[in-house]
């Protein structure tokens, strides 16, 4: 879980440099508070939250009745 919220904290800066550095982008949102910067967020966010959770569903991990000594 922490390798995916780290995971997350590096695309968020991404986003927020994407936004600040590419011009096209950087025209649709100059101070990182208009809607496209936000929707941009939220669907990072909401992204994550998904494979998060998917990850944790999916997580089965070895029993110890089911691990044999070599």
């Amino acid at each position: 879980m922490t390798a995916i919220v780290a995971l997350y904290f590096n695309v968020f800066v991404a986003v927020v440099q994407a936004f600040a550095k590419i011009p096209l982008l950087h025209n649709f949102a100059p101070t990182q508070s208009e809607p496209p910067f936000i929707i941009a967020q939220a669907v990072v966010l909401i992204a994550f939250i998904a494979l998060g959770v998917n990850a944790i569903i999916s997580f089965h991990p070895a029993s110890a009745s089911s691990l044999r000594p070599v």
